[in-house]
């Protein structure tokens, strides 16, 4: 399948590389990488609408500041590759027109619940990331990675393996990353730019979830919910989210962590994690999916409805 899909990526005339929705760190550097690779011909599709962006964090990444949104791309690509998307309802809007004409389609990814959506899938399930599988790819088929190309999936890498503590990380994880150092990633740059560089909203907005966060089951479920009025109130952008759930989750006693935000369509995005249990079962049950100790869903049902039904099923869980 690696060799299929290199051959697919040279005979094709356009391409459209597309991150999934709310991008993060691992599908973001793959994107950059997998341009980086394919050149001119490739574009990348950020899954944001008017007015939201990517995680101003990752702006350091190349090639980001001239991808296409969902507001400006155009229907004219034969192939497209998804990158770090778990499931096709995580390609939305326009995205999924282009997506379902496009003659070549291509899943990369590496979410356990993945089911291989498209016309050529690539899933390993079992690795860290999918920077970690984008590398295997070019290791096998003996293709150069370039400092641009390495620098990417080191942020890939990086981030979503929470700084190589997840249980996600094998020895070859810690070999591709040492692999990509000595190709002359500064990886000591890369991870404060990742991690050390937070705006002072951000660091307040967390700061106030995490203090009104509840506990349930003797200390072992612990969620916080964050209201429309909550983001307003600190001038939130949604990535300002991130990193709450691994705080929460750390905290001796607990076993499950949740985050619940109030969308705009009167929904409920959950975020979760867990010590020991599988958390992909809990998603599961919702529509979502993940990985066994990092998931997540939608439900759609307001904040407080939410998390009584999820609270509900956890219970019953553990």
């Amino acid at each position: 399948m690696i060799k299929k899909i290199f051959d697919l990526i040279e005979s094709a005339e356009k391409i459209l590389i597309i991150t999934h929705v709310n991008p993060d760190g691992d599908t973001l550097g793959c994107a950059c990488a997998m341009k980086s690779y394919i050149g001119e011909k490739a574009d990348i599709l950020v899954q944001v609408s008017k007015g939201k962006s990517y995680p101003e964090i990752y702006s350091f990444l190349p090639y980001l500041k001239k991808a296409k949104t969902l507001d400006n791309v155009e229907n004219i690509y034969d192939t497209v590759i998804c990158l770090d998307i778990a499931s096709v309802d995580r390609i939305v809007e326009n995205a999924r027109e282009i997506f379902n004409k496009a003659r070549v389609t291509i899943n990369i990814d590496h979410h356990k619940t993945n089911k291989g959506y498209a016309a050529y899938n690539h899933i390993l399930g079992s690795l860290s990331s999918t920077g970690e599988v984008i590398y295997e790819m070019f290791s096998i088929s003996g293709k150069k990675i370039t400092l641009e190309m390495a620098e990417c999936l080191y942020v890939s890498i990086l981030t979503d393996t929470g700084c190589f503590k997840y249980e996600t990380v094998t020895p070859r994880t810690l070999q591709i990353a040492a692999e990509l150092a000595e190709i002359g990633v500064n990886t000591a740059d890369i991870a404060s730019k990742c991690y050390d560089l937070k705006p002072k909203t951000m660091v307040m907005f967390q700061s106030y979830c995490t203090s009104n966060a509840k506990f349930e089951c003797d200390d072992k479920i612990v969620y916080t919910l964050i209201s429309k009025e909550t983001m307003g109130k600190f001038s939130a952008k949604d990535e300002y989210t991130e990193g709450i759930c691994e705080l929460l989750r750390s905290i001796k006693s607990v076993e499950f962590a949740f985050v619940l935000k109030e969308t705009s369509d009167n929904s409920t995005k959950v975020s979760m994690r867990s010590k020991q249990k599988d958390a992909t079962l809990i998603a599961k049950k919702f529509g979502g999916g993940g990985h066994t100790r990092s998931a997540g869903c939608t439900i759609k049902k307001s904040l407080n409805q939410s998390i009584l039904c999820l609270l509900d099923e956890v219970r019953k869980y553990i």
